[in-house]
């Protein structure tokens, strides 16, 4: 599937908001390993969880798709998307 670079900078912002939603959860109800957490805070944050392992998922896969079209290097495509996706996020 041939993506655009706006596409994959919407993917890492995605990804990003999804991973900051994980951290807040952790901060909010403690870490899962270390204290007890209600059925439903659990169920929340392992949704979340798996939310943004799916979402960090989805961008590389985009990104490696794109770097393999474009004949870039993966690397330099993951660094250009980072930026830009951080860039518009502040």
């Amino acid at each position: 599937m041939a993506h655009t670079f706006e596409e994959l900078v919407e993917k890492q912002r995605a990804a990003g908001a999804a991973q900051r939603m994980v951290e807040e959860l952790r901060d909010t109800y403690g870490p899962p390993a270390e204290q007890g957490m209600t059925g439903a805070q659990s169920g929340t944050y392992e949704t979340a969880l798996r939310a943004w392992r799916d979402l960090a998922r989805d961008v590389q896969t985009a990104v490696n798709d794109y770097a393999r079209e474009t004949g870039r290097p993966r690397v330099e495509v993951e660094a250009d998307v980072e930026r830009a996706a951080a860039t518009e996020d502040t």
